[in-house]
């Protein structure tokens, strides 16, 4: 269901028969989740960003970017420095829409685990959404490491009872061997058609996901993985609100610490545990209690 102000859209004809745009309106109109939306240009927003999330998902999976852990991390030392554990730290001079088109045009110098490649793609389309004035205003530094995200992408992790295209989905394996222990998982993308990318794994259906991961269990292990029943999706309506309204510096950001964690292929809750446990241990104590 799909509300406008309130009021049930009943006019899906806004969107050309045959596109992705259309496509998807038609599935959040059939969903029992309710999607609301302030204005028409809140809606239109995140469905030009879902599509440009598929496309960035196809642009990586026809690149020469090659899955790696952080440890063999590697990035293009003009736009990027690589950090000791494998994080890739916008180069300060370097424009961020330069440096994140970087990894797609030069994708064989870069090598990165798939949670990575997730905020890569959520850049990557977000750019093309806004353009690059926009995006270097909104995104002056970045840093590149896991699921560590500038706080404007607003990613978080929803249940759900149908995915949609340019949503984010885990498959968790969880007998992985700790021989091959970046196949713990491999975090996904929606596309039009039903199937998922992920970097490293390709594009396949959900079954051939499940038995590649399969394939890389502990010897003797019954369980299977499987993909959650949840979808990780950036603030749409927020980035739409940017889109109209952007704020003129990045100081009012809250800084957001990253957890060098050096597990590769995590889902976006494990990495939200890690910020909670750090959070709390920081916390001051409450002698009273």
């Amino acid at each position: 269901m799909i509300q406008l102000s309130g009021t049930n859209l009943q006019q899906l004809d806004t969107w050309p028969p045959g596109s992705l745009e259309n496509l998807i309106v038609q599935q959040m109109y059939e969903d029992s989740a309710v999607y609301s939306y302030s204005s028409m240009n809140e809606l239109s927003f995140e469905l030009a960003l879902r599509k440009n999330i598929v496309r960035s998902a196809h642009l990586m999976n026809e690149s020469e970017a090659r899955f790696a852990t952080f440890t063999d991390s590697r990035c293009n030392p003009y736009y990027w420095q690589l950090t000791s554990a494998g994080g890739f730290l916008l180069r300060h001079g370097v424009q961020a829409s330069e440096a994140i088109e970087d990894i797609y045009r030069n994708s064989s110098i870069y090598a990165f685990e798939c949670a990575t490649a997730t905020i890569i793609i959520y850049y990557h389309a977000l750019l093309n959404s806004i353009g690059a004035q926009l995006f270097n205003q909104i995104f002056p530094r970045l840093y590149l490491y896991s699921w560590h995200a500038d706080p404007d992408l607003g990613l978080r992790t929803v249940s759900v009872s149908r995915f949609l295209p340019g949503d984010v989905v885990y498959f968790k394996n969880p007998d992985f061997s700790p021989e091959t222990p970046w196949w713990r998982g491999e975090n996904a993308v929606v596309l039009e058609d039903g199937s998922f990318f992920g970097h490293g794994a390709g594009i396949r259906t959900a079954d051939q996901m499940i038995q590649s991961l399969n394939r890389q269990r502990v010897p003797g292990s019954n369980q299977s993985a499987y993909l959650l029943p949840s979808a990780t999706r950036p603030a749409f309506k927020h980035l739409a609100q940017l889109a109209i309204m952007p704020r003129h510096n990045s100081d009012y950001k809250l800084h957001i610490t990253v957890i060098h964690h050096n597990r590769s292929s995590i889902s976006l809750n494990r990495y939200v545990t890690y910020l909670r446990k750090v959070y709390n241990q920081a916390a001051p104590k409450n002698p009273f209690s």
